[in-house]
């Protein structure tokens, strides 16, 4: 797309959405209060039913979850600078939160970043995506790697063991980490170095057994849900890939990211992170103004629209296929090349 026509989808879409870019102390205070203290309570409950059943203490992993996936989307803001109005305060609740991720707050902030600038260009794959290959691709590559890349697509290895070595071993020590990040550096032995305090202190306290048989179960559920969300709202069948002389950040926005219609309940666990168009058109827009900003912009509507049942159909698809513009199965194969 042409320097001019991004300048001016870029004037457009920031008259309309310039209003709810704004940042209020008061209700990210709010947020992150009484979800707090929500999840303290929770844990605590979850400490404390060790003792009567562990079946107890599963049951109660779930809300727990929620509400971790919930701080997450705090930590989330903090990164974009929308949560508060201080960056020094962003960055500060940022990192608090990022300790209980397992998640290294700058690292994680800088390579989400490259994530929002190169959605949907083909020419620019790398940090914080999917990976997704185009058929012409796929079909280019020697058989142990299709059979790799099956294997990374195959929803068990994507949802449920793909979370455990992101959260658990690649923040530990990212090796995808250029040696010109200093700052990026420092944060993952910061993060790691506040994980051993918490060993050690739960080691002198409640037990390290009694934590990890309270916090595993949380992280693995909201780690499984948080891999869920950031991949349904961006793998659907309609979907935008572009090469980067086509590509345009506001169509990237607008048609790659869906608008994944939750229950109330469901939106405030997510942090309203289901408006995902609206926070690639502005990620200064801080969760909280999401939904109202969706209602009262028109132009927000025209959208893909996923329930919870329709985006289920996702998990069927693989590969960006460039000729009909749409993403399609490994079975699908067979038809193309007929």
């Amino acid at each position: 797309m042409k320097a001019s026509q991004q300048l001016a989808a870029a004037r457009y879409w920031n008259r309309l959405l310039a209003p709810y870019a704004r940042a209020d102390n008061r209700k990210a205070w709010f947020q992150v209060v009484t979800t707090g203290l929500l999840f303290v309570t929770n844990w605590l409950l979850m400490l404390w039913s060790l003792d009567v059943s562990y079946w107890l203490t599963l049951v109660l992993a779930l809300p727990a979850a929620g509400l971790q996936i919930r701080l997450f989307i705090f930590q989330h803001d903090c990164g974009h600078g929308s949560f508060f109005r201080s960056s020094k305060l962003n960055n500060a609740l940022g990192g608090l939160i990022g300790v209980l991720m397992l998640t290294p707050y700058r690292y994680w902030r800088r390579t989400h970043a490259i994530h929002h600038a190169s959605s949907g260009d083909l020419d620019r794959r790398s940090f914080g995506d999917v990976e997704t290959l185009t058929v012409k691709e796929y079909l280019a590559l020697p058989f142990w790697r299709r059979l790799l890349y099956r294997l990374y697509r195959n929803p068990f290895i994507l949802f449920l063991l793909g979370p455990i070595y992101q959260f658990v071993i690649k923040h530990r020590m990212p090796l995808d980490l250029p040696r010109s990040w200093k700052h990026e550096r420092a944060s993952v032995r910061r993060t790691n170095l506040a994980l051993l305090c918490i060993l050690l202190l739960a080691w002198l306290t409640i037990g390290v057994d009694r934590l990890l048989l309270v916090q595993l179960p949380i992280t693995l559920i909201s780690g499984t849900a948080g891999m869920w969300l950031f991949y349904v709202q961006h793998q659907f069948e309609d979907t935008y890939w572009r090469n980067n002389p086509e590509w345009s950040f506001h169509d990237a926005g607008l048609e790659g990211s869906s608008y994944y219609d939750l229950p109330p309940l469901l939106h405030w666990f997510t942090g309203n992170i289901g408006f995902h168009h609206v926070h690639h058109l502005a990620s200064r827009i801080p969760n909280y103004r999401l939904a109202r900003c969706f209602r009262e912009v028109p132009e927000l509507h025209r959208v893909t629209h996923l329930t919870l049942v329709e985006s289920l159909r996702s998990l069927r698809l693989h590969l960006w296929d460039e000729t009909q513009q749409r993403l399609v199965s490994f079975g699908a194969l067979r038809a193309l090349r007929a």
